[in-house]
């Protein structure tokens, strides 16, 4: 497996690591973003978990490629903070959209220079959606009317298969939200996009590896690991 990494917008406050692994056999590419609000720290320390097994060899990518981007919005990230502007709503919002702030270009730049046929962006969220319909807490969002939905849904079963807790359940919720990472990724580059949202009232521990086994499954389902 051959891993290389780089600057990602060098010489602005938003300066941070990409990290790619590239399998010894051709697959598609995956594209994982995590940091996007700088407070959901769970799911920053699960891609930076990631990123440190890929290069110490304890897991392995065997086909294609992956995009890591640990941290994306370091400013927000160094304070603890959502960040402002918020960042998921300043990616393009159509054809002839632009991205409308530094670190959202160039993420966007990435995703058209390697067009990832899948799309993971880790976030966390307030509340519990097993117990709730209006919260996002334990939820994989993606758009409706893509045609990978049911993946979604078996990888939920998948999830909810190990999950000893009911209340830690996962579900499905299907949204398009402009402006968003996720949504830029679905319509622009027609990726099989999806956010995955752990929630914050659970330690730490145990959403690191909930947002690990999802990350996981999708990159099983993707060819990239071993099944």
């Amino acid at each position: 497996m051959l891993t290389e990494r780089q600057k990602l917008a060098k010489g602005t406050p938003f300066e941070t690591w990409l990290h790619l692994f590239h399998g010894e056999l051709p697959g598609p590419t995956v594209m994982i973003v995590a940091g996007i609000h700088g407070k959901e720290v769970g799911s920053i320390r699960a891609a930076q978990k990631l990123v440190k097994q890929l290069r110490n060899q304890e897991l392995t990518i065997i086909r294609g490629s992956l995009i890591v981007v640990p941290v994306a919005n370091q400013p927000a990230f160094k304070k603890r903070v959502r960040g402002t502007p918020d960042l998921n709503r300043t990616f393009p919002r159509g054809q002839n959209r632009k991205a409308t702030q530094e670190m959202s270009r160039a993420l966007f730049s990435i995703m058209q220079k390697y067009k990832p046929a899948w799309y993971l962006d880790l976030h966390e969220a307030n509340g519990l959606s097993s117990k709730s319909k209006d919260v996002l807490g334990q939820t994989l969002i993606t758009n409706p009317g893509n045609a990978f939905i049911p993946i979604v849904r078996k990888i939920i079963k998948q999830m909810n298969g190990i999950v000893n807790r009911p209340s830690h359940r996962f579900h499905i919720r299907l949204h398009k939200l402009k402006g968003s990472s996720r949504t830029a990724a679905a319509e622009r580059i027609y990726a099989n996009a999806v956010t995955v949202e752990t929630c914050w009232s659970l330690k730490m521990n145990t959403r690191i590896e909930y947002q690990m086994q999802v990350v996981q499954h999708f990159l099983r389902e993707a060819g990239l690991m071993k099944s």
